[in-house]
């Protein structure tokens, strides 16, 4: 059994989805509490079976009928552009809007720090007292590192478990804390520990690329399979369910103090 102090540790933040909300420590608790959530499950799978579904002209019935994407199509009703839309392109949108719901780790980020928050008209937000009321915000100016770095390997032409056992292999030479097939089912994110002699996260991205073999799998530009926007260290990754994890060590991607 895990001890309770280890389960309250956090080396990274999340935020309950994209679209704002507090960015809170994830402990080992809050990580197993999302990834084993029905609504992240039923988002993952609904997604993938729609693009399944669109990509190989299957039929469509079932989705335009649940109560969900209606509500959607309701909320975009009074949009021109959005009536022009096919009902494939329609479930599209709505898909997007799924995973853009989904709850978002920071890897990178052990925290952010705070801002002064505004109102609707951009007027500062006041305590009781007359002080700023402050919040952490997702801005690459106030980020404090984890010392941990994502990869994100997108539509190989390989299977993404074999992808990832090259990284389980003696000698490494990087420290991988998870690995997981991301929420579109075609994609392998890597979390790993940042080496600070290769030297900042892009460059441990092209390096853990060109160690893994993927520098020009597809063409020959002699550029990475990676997803460009992970050099940022802010950016979210979203949450997979509990059965597209391939590996996870705890004690190390959740203890600050392995940093």
């Amino acid at each position: 059994m895990i001890k309770r102090e280890f389960m309250e540790k956090f080396r990274f933040v999340y935020q309950n989805n994209q679209y704002g909300g507090d960015i809170l420590p994830c402990t080992l608790g809050d990580f197993n509490r999302i990834v084993d959530s029905r609504d992240v499950a039923w988002r993952i799978t609904t997604r993938q079976q729609v693009e399944n579904a669109v990509e190989k002209g299957l039929p469509l019935d079932s989705f335009v009928a649940d109560i969900k994407f209606q509500r959607f199509c309701s909320k975009h009703s009074s949009e021109a552009s959005f009536q022009k839309l096919t009902t494939a392109q329609k479930l599209l949108q709505w898909t997007n809007s799924l995973k853009m719901g989904l709850p978002c780790f920071i890897f990178a980020a052990s925290a952010f720090d705070p801002v002064p928050v505004t109102d609707k008209d951009g007027n500062p937000v006041l305590n009781a007292d007359g002080t700023p009321v402050m919040k952490p915000q997702r801005r690459l100016e106030g980020i404090h590192l984890s010392g941990e770095f994502i990869s994100d390997i997108d539509h190989m032409p390989m299977n993404l478990f074999e992808i990832f056992q090259r990284t389980q292999v003696a000698g490494f030479p990087w420290r991988v804390l998870l690995a997981h097939k991301t929420s579109s089912g075609h994609g392998l994110r890597l979390v790993c520990e940042a080496r600070p002699e290769v030297g900042n996260i892009a460059d441990n991205q092209i390096e853990l690329a060109r160690e893994l073999k993927l520098l020009d799998v597809i063409g020959t530009t002699g550029k990475p399979v990676v997803d460009d926007s992970c050099i940022d260290a802010s950016r979210i990754s979203y949450a997979p369910r509990r059965e597209d994890i391939y590996f996870i060590d705890e004690e190390r991607l959740f203890d600050i103090k392995k940093q």
